[in-house]
């Protein structure tokens, strides 16, 4: 009886797990939600973020891969340019103009800092630039102050976001250097930008640096590592961002061949690539445990069309309580959107918000913390509804 109530025991624990699992991987029935274009008169040239500046306008900005931003109020039927580099950026493919943060002082010192490609050689650039004393809707591209560069060996997996976190330090997401599979290990070699995401202190100096390095990151006394680097072992991080409420950094980071997957970020934390993708072995192909690898909050495979997560942002707004407190992500290729819900330990549920909403290359926010999200492909910027059919 013993040994019967034991394998009986087993089972349901079995089953239990299968259950829980499917619960988490597998989308659940479609919420009543529907995408809508936000601002049905605007369009943009490969719109790659959205977000507000933080300085009580409520202007709202577009940054444009080839190399432009673009501000708006809502009333605007045409989007002026705040600035233009384009003549400076490398574009094309997963290159360009690739991320944009407001200085949390913006207001009052005009400053705010980009993440982009430039050719000869190939590199990825952190700059600062500053409004014009004369007109809060302009930039003068001679503004520029150079902060930090690394070059890249391959065109893709740049990385690009860049956000101010709530501590006022800037957070800097950078890819692996592309090609596939890694084949230089950038992501476990903490002697590289490669594969990271960074943390920097742009009201300080460090010597020979435009930039101070905060003297509570991970490796600031490694002398084998970059003292810059926040966490590690990550692929594509393309879009990360913090929530409001509880300040816990998320990011989406691209998978290779199987799998995508949803990160908390925390400090001097190893997500595993190239060892491995997600929670499977990649390289070594099998016999990959490793002590201190932090696994994915939520990973999903490529069976359904989905192959290259977009990492998302959790919902904070008002409009529509249902989603309050779920990480909003979707899948740039398959157009789906996804809530998840998360007790602050693991995941509990993943809903499917939409089917198809387009490509969408990131999510932003409005003053108000209500989300957008950007239609790479189609150039619109679209929000979220409640109450609706699919």
């Amino acid at each position: 009886m013993k040994t019967l109530l034991s394998i009986t025991t087993v089972a349901f624990a079995i089953i239990a797990i299968w259950v829980l699992a499917a619960m988490i991987s597998a989308p659940e029935k479609p919420a009543r939600f529907v995408a809508i274009e936000a601002f049905p008169d605007l369009s943009f040239e490969s719109p790659i973020e959205f977000m507000h500046a933080g300085d009580g306008t409520n202007r709202l900005f577009v940054v444009e891969q080839p190399g432009v931003i673009k501000v708006f109020d809502r009333a605007a039927k045409k989007p002026s340019v705040f600035l233009d580099i384009a003549k400076n950026v490398k574009y094309g493919g997963e290159m360009g103009l690739l991320g944009l943060a407001f200085h949390p002082e913006f207001k009052k010192n005009g400053y705010f800092y980009l993440n982009y490609n430039r050719d000869k050689p190939l590199r990825t650039v952190i700059s600062r630039f500053k409004v014009s004393k004369d007109n809060p809707n302009q930039v003068d591209p001679a503004s520029e102050q150079v902060l930090l560069t690394f070059n890249q060996p391959y065109s893709n997996h740049n990385g690009g976001k860049l956000a101010f976190g709530p501590d006022g330090l800037l957070y800097i997401a950078t890819g692996d250097g592309g090609s596939g599979g890694d084949p230089h290990n950038n992501g476990q070699n903490k002697a590289t930008f490669l594969g990271k995401i960074l943390r920097i202190d742009v009201n300080t100096t460090d010597d020979g640096l435009a930039y101070g390095i905060p003297k509570d990151n991970p490796f600031v006394n490694d002398s084998r590592a970059k003292g810059e680097i926040y966490a590690y072992g990550l692929r594509n991080p393309w879009r990360f961002s913090f929530d409001a409420q509880t300040k816990q950094l998320w990011a989406g980071d691209v998978g290779q061949n199987e799998l995508e997957e949803i990160d908390i970020i925390t400090k001097g934390g190893n997500y595993g690539w190239r060892v491995k993708e997600a929670k499977d072995c990649f390289n070594p192909k099998r016999d990959c445990a490793e002590k201190n690898l932090t696994d994915p909050v939520l990973e999903y495979n490529h069976a359904n069309g989905d192959v290259s997560v977009t990492g998302g942002a959790v919902y904070r707004g008002k409009k529509i309580p249902a989603l309050q407190g779920k990480y909003i992500y979707a899948d740039y290729a398959s157009g789906r959107v996804w809530a998840l819900t998360h007790d602050g330990a693991k995941a509990v549920k993943n809903e499917l918000l939409f089917k198809h909403a387009g490509t969408i290359s990131a999510f932003g926010e409005d003053a108000e913390r209500e989300l957008y999200f950007c239609d790479h492909g189609n150039g619109k910027i679209l929000s979220l509804a409640g109450a609706g059919k699919q």
